[in-house]
């Protein structure tokens, strides 16, 4: 095993984790699920089959990530983020249930207690705040917050907000590209 796994903590021999990944107490691990190299999985935390994790990805505590969502490299998720993977749930179904995919793309932070529900994606570097409702796709670099979530500005690659001109404290330099932004190379 390349990877820390808590002696409390459920992983099926069929999950895939990469090397230096640290699995930590009563977090369940599903055959099927893929994740990366040198994530921090904490406490009590679900994976399960088909969800695909990152490299470098922290999934705070209390975090279910269900069939369906992807999650891709350098990504923050604080504690207690909700994935919702149903847009219609019941719990008896009648009709078949359509599996709507969820996209949290590379460097995006994730506020604790949020909620994303499915058929979304989080753009690069976007800012989801804490408690906020995700009920619609983020641009890359937004910030946004609120029920529902609303753009209220742009961060950088750093996490700080950019200015009115798009530029960082860091010193850093972005562009309009689409509805979100691109940095300036």
């Amino acid at each position: 095993m390349s990877y820390f796994k808590h002696e409390q903590a459920i992983v099926d021999k069929k999950a895939q984790i990469g090397e230096k990944t640290r699995v930590w107490a009563f977090t369940n691990i599903q055959g099927g699920a893929v994740i990366g190299r040198e994530c921090n999985i904490c406490d009590g935390s679900f994976v399960e089959k088909g969800a695909v994790i990152g490299d470098h990805v922290t999934i705070k505590h209390h975090v279910a990530v269900f069939d369906g969502v992807t999650i891709e490299d350098d990504v923050f998720v604080g504690s207690n983020v909700a994935f919702i993977n149903d847009r219609h749930p019941r719990s008896h179904r009648a009709d078949p249930w359509t599996l709507e995919k969820t996209v949290v793309q590379k460097g995006a932070t994730l506020g604790s207690n949020s909620v994303i529900l499915c058929g979304v994606t989080i753009g690069e570097y976007a800012v989801v705040g804490a408690g906020s409702v995700v009920t619609k796709d983020v641009p890359a670099h937004a910030v946004v917050f609120g029920n529902p979530a609303k753009a209220e500005g742009y961060a950088c690659r750093c996490g700080r907000k950019l200015n009115g001109k798009f530029q960082c404290a860091c010193g850093a330099r972005y562009q309009r590209k689409g509805r979100g932004l691109k940095i300036d190379e």
